[in-house]
């Protein structure tokens, strides 16, 4: 049975200043789609900074697929050969997202991953997600008991039109396509 991926999303601005000092490593992506409805989705992730001794410095090639769901949903995702990406990337024939996400660890074994989506363009966002083991864990999660209830304010969650593959959809593909 494929992995349940269960997490809340809040939309931000900007770093989280008062983690600074918990930041574990910061990765710059792009990423494209196949398909949007099931996700199927190419990813090229490179490490750009870590402070983790067992985490070094890398670059990795990952072709994801995810069920529908908002707050938790199935997802398979496999590192594929840089060939094949490019292939993909080719096919798809559209310009990827652009995005940098600093992971700063919090307290109780969870992560705060930000990120910063298509900086420098008119549609440019920033988006705050943290992972669950239960849907109950999800729920039970406030912000302010781990410092972030400045901060963590806006939650989309459960709305529609706040997964990445509906930005790709509004910002990527041409309205004939749709």
């Amino acid at each position: 049975m494929a992995p349940i991926e269960i997490e809340r999303k809040w939309m931000v601005m900007g770093w989280p200043e008062e983690l600074a000092d918990k930041l574990a490593f910061e990765q710059k992506m792009r990423q494209g789609y196949v398909s949007v409805r099931p996700t199927v989705r190419i990813r090229e992730e490179e490490t750009t900074c870590s402070h983790r001794a067992q985490k070094p410095l890398q670059e990795e090639f990952i072709l994801c697929f995810k069920s529908k769901g908002r707050l938790s949903r199935k997802e398979v995702e496999f590192p594929i050969p840089v060939e094949k990406f490019r292939e993909i990337e080719d096919l798809i024939g559209e310009p990827l997202i652009e995005k940098v996400r600093r992971t700063y660890e919090l307290q109780r074994g969870l992560s705060l991953e930000v990120n910063h989506v298509d900086a420098g363009l008119p549609t440019e966002f920033w988006y705050a997600e943290v992972e669950f083991s239960s849907e109950e864990a999800a729920r039970d999660f406030v912000p302010a008991d781990y410092g972030l209830g400045d901060y963590l304010v806006d939650d989309v969650t459960d709305l529609p039109g706040q997964s990445m593959g509906e930005y790709w959809e509004t910002t990527r593909l041409h309205k004939t396509d749709k």
